[in-house]
């Protein structure tokens, strides 16, 4: 029976490890942040990041932080729309974080006009993003003083300013 306990005890801490956003989330330009989706349903987000999350008092729109550590800024967010995903965006520059092409969280924002040529540019508060329209959305790439700080990806419309 103790055994049978702590099988059961050690598959629920691995189930609630797991249910976080990524360690080193992957972007899909156009399909995919950290293995989540636009139009994504809020029980599908909590399928892949978990149920521990902050809630934004301040957004128009109902936003979910899912942060590394409690009170400390650093993860990724979703933010919806009629109960289903509008944007998805890192938060404070979580390391490990690329996009399929290999452009990184870090990188001389150099690396991502290099790969990804030529992109139209929204200047927001404190920061640039650059943004990439898709057919699956707009990716956008968040720039802090040269380095790439972040990544989102947003229907069209959004405004890509976190």
């Amino acid at each position: 029976m103790r055994v049978l306990a702590a099988a059961a005890a050690a598959l629920a801490i691995a189930a609630s490890a797991a249910a976080a956003p990524p360690r080193h989330g992957v972007l899909v330009p156009g399909r995919s942040l950290g293995g989540l989706r636009l139009g994504a349903t809020p029980a599908q987000v909590k399928a892949a990041w978990g149920s521990t999350y902050g809630r934004c008092r301040d957004c128009r729109r109902e936003t979910w932080y899912f942060t590394y550590r409690r009170f400390h800024p650093r993860g990724a967010a979703v933010q919806f729309r009629k109960g289903r995903v509008e944007a998805i965006f890192t938060l404070w520059a979580p390391q490990g974080w690329r996009t399929t092409k290999g452009v990184y969280v870090g990188d001389n924002v150099s690396h991502v006009t290099s790969v990804y040529g030529n992109l139209a540019r929204a200047d927001c508060a404190g920061y640039y993003a650059l943004t990439m329209p898709t057919r699956g959305g707009v990716t956008a790439f968040y720039v802090v003083g040269e380095k790439v700080f972040g990544f989102g990806l947003l229907r069209f419309l959004v405004n890509p300013c976190r």
